[in-house]
């Protein structure tokens, strides 16, 4: 398939793309009217020279806006500081124009401080809980239940609770302005929780006194290790510290070859382990954001290694890592040469059988804009089943990933891909790490820099610092789009030159959310019911984005909730899902595996694969 084309695609590149092979807007461009046109005339020689200036200015004007822009997000992390300060004005505003709101903050506040705990007040050692109960895991330890400890933890929960009363249910502020003033004052007030200062914290004061402060040597230690990393990733180098996990060794080692490959992708072939499997392959294609292999970490927890057990020919794709030089890869692109080729591949070395395609994250959101396009076409023999992992298909509630979303925010991060030709992984994983900076950022600078703990190193750990990039156009393709425009989810997505529906899509659909998804959140996920007509099921696990998605066999805490809908049936509520659907406990795999197999014709013999390219995992998922 060609690029992606149509009256949509086309009012939604950037002006930034409108460029000649310099990167520079063509004089010829910028500047002109109408008249110029229609109306060719010699200027005087004073006027020619205040053309020729004005024309000037007008072609640099915007590498210029373009260079501050970049400049500044690159010192914000892509992050808009005009935006923020549109949320903060149209919430101040609103809230002095809300007397009722602020008499009753007002009430709330000297409520507040009027039941502060005195020393008489802290629980006796001997009584002291074995948790916090507040819930919250950064006072979990019991010596926050003594005096003047308590004090301090009360008092910041309270202004916490405060806060979040005062930048929500102001009327007259706008959804997007309160969830961004909200997340502000969370973040703002995280990074002054007690637990973070060494004199407020019992946990760090009882470590410094039994180690004779060898804690804050260590943390200082960790500190400039974690410094020295992060300068190496900000010069592009490999990581410095060792996670003692590197696929091809400890990761990513279910045997396999690779046999096709293009300049975007590698195609995994992994080796069968049961003398039958069903007929149909699976074809899974993985988001691009990181490596496929959160798929395949160890033998223990790696999906593709139990569906070869489970008695299946696998196939995965493997991408590769772009740099500056692929800055003009569009969406069209990942389709075709990620989706749609590879997939015609699997088909012929398969007896041209439809497969089971299955997408994780966005490589779920382009499978189904690859399914809905092979509907459209009349290709109803190419997929047999798709399955659709924390993948979002309408992203009209995309979470508290759209609090970074909005026109002036992709202004910002257009500007900053457009200097480097590319999204930097490091980049997107802080724009991540901001969605959840209590567990990710604070508690882990406390546990590392005040107690010296070493977070010990595991499989997830070292995937998920294995970071990838994103070429400029896609990425501002997929944000302006997909994520802000919602062009899937409301028919104007156009797949060479024509719009594609999901509700074009005919073939059974098992889709999984997981509860506590930052990312793709489940509510987000859910939304396909309402899009499609097909027999779908759907799956609520529990877990985040990652650990809900790697959620294997015997792994302890685990259980799902599991509902079909017959097609053609009518809509069932997220309410309703939940309060009717059982949980079942344990693993939803094999809920899955029994899932496919009795959606696929049969079995057949194993299919060897005795030759290829290289051996799993390739080279494409090695390159830095």
């Amino acid at each position: 398939m060609s690029e992606i084309s149509g009256t949509e695609a086309h009012a939604s590149i950037p002006a930034a793309q409108v460029r000649d092979a310099s990167g520079t807007v063509p004089a010829g461009v910028r500047g002109r009217t109408m008249a110029d046109v229609g109306h060719p005339r010699r200027p005087r020689p004073s006027q020619a020279k205040q053309h020729d200036f004005a024309t000037a200015l007008s072609a640099h004007a915007d590498p210029l806006d373009q260079a501050a822009q970049a400049t500044l997000a690159s010192l914000t992390g892509g992050l808009s500081p005009a935006s923020m300060a549109l949320a903060l004005l149209d919430w101040s505003m609103h809230v002095g124009l809300a007397p009722g709101k602020c008499l009753d903050l007002a009430m709330r506040a000297s409520h507040a401080w009027s039941s502060a705990p005195t020393r008489d007040d802290a629980a006796p050692p001997d009584t002291l809980p074995a948790a916090d109960a507040t819930g919250d895991p950064r006072f979990a330890d019991a010596a926050w239940s003594h005096w003047p400890y308590c004090v301090w933890r009360d008092g910041f929960l309270r202004v916490q609770r405060w806060w979040r009363d005062a930048t929500t249910g102001v009327p007259g502020v706008s959804r997007h302005h309160e969830d961004m003033v909200s997340f502000g004052a969370r973040q703002w007030l995280d990074a002054w929780s007690p637990s973070n200062f060494v004199a407020l914290n019992p946990l760090v004061l009882q470590t410094a006194v039994r180690t004779g402060g060898a804690n804050f040597a260590a943390g200082a230690r960790h500190w400039l290790e974690d410094a020295e990393e992060i300068a190496c990733a900000l010069r592009g180098k490999q990581a410095v510290r060792d996670r003692g996990y590197r696929p091809g060794y400890e990761l990513a080692i279910t045997p396999g070859r690779v046999v096709w490959r293009n300049a975007l992708c590698e195609l995994l072939q992994y080796t069968p382990t049961t003398t039958r499997v069903a007929c149909e392959p699976i074809f899974i294609v993985p988001s691009w954001i990181m490596k496929y292999y959160i798929l395949d970490l160890q033998p223990h927890n790696s999906l593709i290694r139990y569906l070869v057990g489970a008695g299946f020919t696998v196939f995965a794709v493997s991408w590769r890592n772009p740099d500056a030089a692929d800055r003009e890869l569009t969406l069209g692109d990942y389709l075709k040469l990620g989706v749609l080729e590879p997939l015609a591949y699997v088909r012929e070395r398969c007896e041209r059988l439809p497969v089971h395609a299955v997408g994780y994250c966005l490589g779920g959101t382009l499978l189904a804009i690859a399914a809905a396009a092979l509907a459209r076409d009349g290709a109803p023999d190419a997929l047999r089943s798709i399955t659709l992992l924390a993948a979002q298909t309408d992203f009209s509630a995309p979470g508290e990933l759209g609090l970074f979303i909005d026109a002036s925010a992709l202004a910002a991060l257009d500007a900053l891909m457009w200097r480097q030709g590319y999204l930097d992984g490091a980049q997107m994983a802080a724009a991540f790490q901001l969605l959840n900076a209590r567990d990710l950022i604070w508690s882990r600078m406390m546990s590392e820099y005040l107690l010296g703990r070493r977070s010990k190193p595991s499989d997830l750990m070292a995937w998920n610092a294995d970071a990838t990039r994103m070429p400029y156009r896609m990425h501002i393709e997929y944000l302006t789009r997909l994520l802000l425009n919602n062009d899937l989810a409301e028919g104007r997505y156009c797949v060479d030159g024509r719009p594609v529906a999901l509700s074009d899509i005919a073939v059974p659909a098992f889709v999984v959310g997981t509860e506590r998804d930052h990312v793709s959140p489940w509510r987000s996920v859910y939304k396909l019911n309402l899009l499609t007509h097909n027999e779908l099921t759907f799956v609520l696990t529990a877990g985040g984005h990652n650990g809900g998605i790697v959620s294997e066999p015997g792994h302890v805490g685990r259980y799902y909730r599991c509902a079909t809908r017959v097609p053609d049936a009518p809509y069932r509520s997220r309410h309703d899902f939940v309060e009717h659907t059982a949980p079942v406990e344990g693993s939803w795999w094999p809920c899955w595996a029994a899932w496919l197999h009795a959606h696929s014709r049969g079995d057949t013999g194993a299919r060897r694969v005795d030759t290829g390219l290289a051996d799993a995992p390739g080279s494409y998922v090695l390159q830095p």
